[in-house]
């Protein structure tokens, strides 16, 4: 099952919940050395010990990060995305990366706090399909009901 396959999870401190779930192999990511370190001390203090650690840049992944039944995603693409200098070009190179960790027919969850279901699947309509929209958070504003975070499931295609 997938439980016994590799996790990635782009930011580091999510995979602690995988783990006590107990999903095996995980691999927490993050381009800050000192995100890693405050990771490292959660893993410790929570004595977990299959959780890998790793300082990474997902728009410049290195070699061994590959090979991921799963990628999960809670805020990097919206950093990404916020990121004044390239945003459109950034946003290219994170599917880019994301369809180079995932094994074909992969899965990827993402939540954004920034965009809708139909701008995601805009995003990542090349190379991807949407399998769920996960339920989230509802509000109501001048009589219209939204979300204000997204969650969403995709499959890597071929």
């Amino acid at each position: 099952g997938i439980r016994q396959n590799g996790v990635t999870a782009v930011r580091s401190l999510g995979c602690s919940a995988l783990a006590k779930s107990g999903y095996t192999n995980l691999t927490g990511i993050d381009y800050s050395p000192s995100a890693i370190k405050l990771s490292e001390k959660v893993r410790e203090k929570e004595g977990i010990s299959n959780i890998k650690l790793q300082v990474e840049d997902f728009l410049a992944p290195s070699a061994d990060l590959s090979g991921f039944q799963i990628c999960i995603d809670k805020g990097t693409f919206d950093a990404i995305s916020l990121n004044p200098d390239n945003a459109v070009g950034k946003r290219k190179q994170y599917v880019r990366s994301l369809r180079n960790v995932l094994k074909p027919e992969g899965f990827f969850l993402i939540t954004s706090c920034n965009w809708t279901k139909e701008e995601l699947l805009e995003e990542f309509r090349e190379g991807f399909e949407i399998l769920e929209e996960l339920p989230t958070p509802k509000f109501c504003f001048g009589g219209r009901i939204g979300n204000s975070v997204t969650a969403l499931v995709f499959q890597r295609k071929e």
